[in-house]
């Protein structure tokens, strides 16, 4: 009878720490969907805030494209035969300062290059620019840029809301474009390091 008496408590004990187990559980969830709720609540504000900023990145680099004073930083390269390269934006940029630009390549991290940081450095006078939109907002601004080592057109192009672009350059006397992929800043908040020029 005692044996019998110790197997029902153990069973009574047993069912009701299970019943404190399932409300545990069901505590726990509640708190998980309760973190999760706030979680994703705060996503929402932080995306909220990056298209405010990207927004605001956008303006300021349409406003230093109509005042003729900007750098493209490049994070991206791309040759004529489609080979694309991570590149250092600090040494691989387009700039415009009034009537100059300069157009600086500089892929390698290891050949000083010409210009002393692993690539080319060429500048000149600026001539032909033009400034257009599409209906979708979309900003293309192209410039002829000639001097002692080069003569090119620059064409860039960038989409409503970011201060991402996509420049190409295009060299009057071959067909060697380059494609250069990276964002629109300013030039008095640039960073980029200008090397030797041509």
């Amino acid at each position: 009878m005692k044996k019998i008496m110790f197997i029902l408590m153990l069973i009574s004990v047993w069912v009701s720490g299970s019943a404190q187990n399932k409300e545990t559980l069901q505590e726990r969830i509640d708190r998980w969907k309760s973190d999760m709720a706030e979680f994703n609540e705060g996503r929402r504000g932080v995306e909220q805030k990056q298209a405010v900023l990207d927004t605001l990145a956008w303006l300021q680099a349409d406003q230093a494209l109509r005042d003729s004073s900007f750098v493209v930083e490049a994070d991206a390269v791309t040759f004529k035969y489609g080979t694309r390269v991570q590149v250092n934006s600090t040494t691989n940029f387009i700039s415009m300062e009034g009537d100059r630009a300069v157009i600086q390549i500089s892929p390698s991290y290891v050949y000083g290059g010409p210009n002393g940081v692993g690539g080319i450095t060429v500048d000149g006078v600026v001539s032909n620019v033009s400034l257009t939109s599409d209906k979708k907002g979309r900003i293309h601004y192209s410039m002829y840029v000639t001097g002692r080592a080069v003569s090119a057109t620059v064409s860039i192009s960038m989409t409503p809301g970011s201060n991402r672009a996509v420049v190409v350059v295009s060299p009057t006397f071959n067909s060697n474009d380059v494609r250069l992929e990276g964002y629109l800043v300013p030039a008095g908040h640039s960073r980029v390091f200008e090397g030797t020029t041509l």
